[in-house]
């Protein structure tokens, strides 16, 4: 896919002070992600086979906002759960905070977004948001009524946030349109190209998007030779969806489709396997502009405070939790500043 040419325009005051509030010194994102609500639910349900209730999400979420964020340049909270989490924060972390309504909650097949019932951007930001941030699925085969209402979505965030002066980042993740297997040889053959078409599509003007939160192209654990493809269990033998330089290839080519500022999400996948996605797109050059990481950071913890409880946490966060979070800031030496990417 060709490159997407965009210009984008003169980043107004609110916007830039916003996106410098999230940022390191040198204009990347280093940011933790923790405004999950159902999957953060659902992973400890699944660890200790009871269900969690609010104030121990509450708990979960401040514990490693306290703890973490003195590595991180932001954290991304929602309000729901992460209120109190957000006061905790290290002095100069910024915050950004989610505006849609708890994606987990929505499994239809074409998960429609909803805003959260009673919030605004002005509200939003009057929090203390420094960004907004929006999620959606987005599927090119979907049907076109479903597309038209979720680009609207954008449209009306968007619009929301120039009106209050506070950068959009938006968070575009793939799915099948037809039900498939997300996690599938077939899906991942498929995944590049729909990435792509993702980030040129909402890198259009009428969005007025400031960053484009997105998923890596490939799927890494079919990516032949990788540590990430030996460990998988797919449930018989391994096959390879692409090369290590296909791989290469699909994460320039991804980046080629847009001009505005990106950054990599973890997209639930293991510590171990983002960081190899990292490496690989250090290899390919790509200029993307930092990551906004969650469970890829935090989900061990979150299965031992679910089994064991806070002090086992603390110790948990000691040992791996930080460990966890330097080795994904060593992978941002390769990281361009947003502002290269034309965010001045």
């Amino acid at each position: 896919m060709s490159a997407v040419q965009i210009k984008m325009p003169v980043m107004t005051p609110g916007k830039l002070r916003g996106l410098q509030a999230v940022s390191t010194a040198k204009g990347v994102i280093d940011a933790l992600a923790l405004d999950q609500r159902g999957s953060l639910a659902a992973l400890m349900t699944g660890a200790s086979g009871r269900d969690p209730n609010p104030a121990m999400l509450r708990e979960f979420k401040s514990s490693i906002t306290q703890s973490l964020t003195p590595e991180a340049s932001a954290i991304l909270l929602d309000l729901e759960l992460g209120s109190e989490a957000a006061k905790l924060r290290a002095p100069g972390a910024g915050l950004i905070l989610t505006y849609e309504r708890d994606a987990y909650v929505n499994r239809t097949l074409h998960r429609m977004p909803e805003l959260i019932s009673g919030l605004s951007v002005k509200l939003l930001k009057e929090a203390g948001a420094d960004c907004v941030k929006l999620l959606i699925h987005y599927s090119p085969q979907a049907p076109e009524e479903i597309n038209r209402a979720k680009r609207s979505l954008v449209e009306k965030v968007g619009a929301e946030c120039a009106a209050e002066d506070i950068p959009l980042l938006l968070e575009v993740l793939g799915y099948d349109a037809q039900g498939g297997d997300e996690k599938g040889l077939d899906y991942a053959r498929r995944k590049p190209e729909m990435v792509a078409f993702n980030m040129a599509e909402f890198s259009r003007p009428d969005y007025a998007v400031d960053v484009l939160k997105i998923e890596m192209p490939v799927n890494m654990k079919y990516v032949d030779g990788t540590q990430s493809m030996n460990a998988a269990d797919t449930g018989g033998a391994k096959q390879a969806a692409y090369s290590r330089q296909e791989a290469v290839e699909c994460f320039r080519q991804a980046a080629g489709a847009t001009s505005k500022p990106f950054i990599y999400l973890s997209a639930g996948v293991s510590h171990a396997e983002f960081v190899e996605g990292l490496a690989l797109a250090t290899e390919a050059g790509v200029p993307y502009s930092g990551v906004l990481c969650g469970r890829a950071i935090w989900q061990d913890g979150a299965r031992v405070y679910a089994r064991e409880g806070r002090d086992a946490l603390t110790r948990w966060i000691d040992d791996k939790g930080h460990a966890h979070i330097r080795s994904v800031n060593d992978c941002l030496a390769s990281a361009q500043a947003w502002c290269l990417r034309g965010a001045t």
